[in-house]
């Protein structure tokens, strides 16, 4: 059975504004997730994150509730268009913690995208050790942003 969704935790040691910057503006995206991105920061706004394995993601941005909540849909190839059954949400939620972040991020939808069971399988086990190792990427570059 495929999941519904991929959660990742972590706490970041810099504090929830510039955690939020470092998750939501390109020039900071760039330093610890894609190789190219691009944010129009409101909900409703497009957007694109380029990768170096040479994946890029249409994005269609859900939700900016500064400086607590960020989400968009993302769809490969870029240039596609952002449907619910062809595109997984991505949610970053962000909790000041005594001077640090804890942020969450929740990748959800595969039940109801058209891939057959076995794309999504794969999906998510690839997507699993991605956001784990990003997560670990961010919690090291945010002190420094």
């Amino acid at each position: 059975m495929v999941p519904n969704e991929i959660e990742r935790e972590v706490l970041i040691d810099a504090p929830i504004d510039v955690v939020w910057r470092v998750v939501t503006e390109p020039d900071q995206i760039v330093r610890w997730f894609s190789q190219e991105a691009e944010v129009e920061p409101r909900p409703g706004g497009a957007g694109r994150l380029a990768f170096p394995s040479g994946d890029s993601y249409q994005l269609q941005i859900e939700a900016m509730d500064p400086p607590h909540r960020f989400a968009y849909r993302w769809v490969q190839p870029a240039g596609s268009v952002v449907r619910d059954d062809n595109a997984l949400l991505v949610e970053f939620t962000l909790l000041a913690e005594a001077g640090k972040t804890r942020l969450r991020v929740v990748e959800s939808g595969f039940d109801g995208i058209d891939w057959s069971d076995e794309k999504k399988v794969k999906y998510v086990e690839d997507h699993s050790n991605g956001w784990a190792t990003i997560l670990d990427r961010l919690r090291d570059y945010a002190p420094r942003a």
